[in-house]
């Protein structure tokens, strides 16, 4: 019990148990990504756009930058910015989400509604990722900082 306190100290977690939740929710699920853009490159690869070129380094680089991001967002002094460079991560990927939704026959063992969906729930993932650049989530650093 006095490590998960030390813990929490260390991370100077947020006030309120929603917040926290919040945030190493944003952490678990980019780190689970970002992972899974290693065990799993071919669903990646299959759902970049024609157009954008190098589709395996952009698989990689962005698998990485979600680990990055995720573990990042958990560490107070970087807190802020990796959520400002998940944010970035998010609007640069989103252009597969749009071909994935426009070419429902490249994936037709997805429902086009979900493929619809998931373009909308992407703009949830942007609020949550700029949800931990706010002074709410920061502020327990700022506090300790002075």
């Amino acid at each position: 019990m006095m490590f998960i306190s030390y813990l929490f100290t260390a991370l100077k977690l947020p006030n309120g148990w929603w917040k926290k939740l919040v945030l190493f929710g944003l952490a678990a699920f980019f780190i689970n990504v970002g992972v899974d853009h290693f065990v799993n490159p071919d669903f990646y690869l299959s759902i970049m756009p024609p157009a954008i070129p190098m589709h395996s380094e952009a698989v990689y680089i962005s698998g990485f930058f979600e680990i990055l991001g995720g573990v990042c967002v958990l560490i107070p002094g970087l807190r802020k910015i990796a959520g400002w460079g998940l944010l970035t991560l998010l609007i640069a990927v989103y252009p597969a989400n749009i071909y994935m939704a426009i070419t429902p026959e490249a994936f037709p063992d997805i429902p086009i509604s979900l493929l619809y969906i998931r373009l909308a729930l992407q703009f949830l993932f942007f609020y949550w990722a700029y949800s931990v650049t706010r002074p709410a989530y920061n502020s327990n650093s700022l506090k300790n900082a002075n």
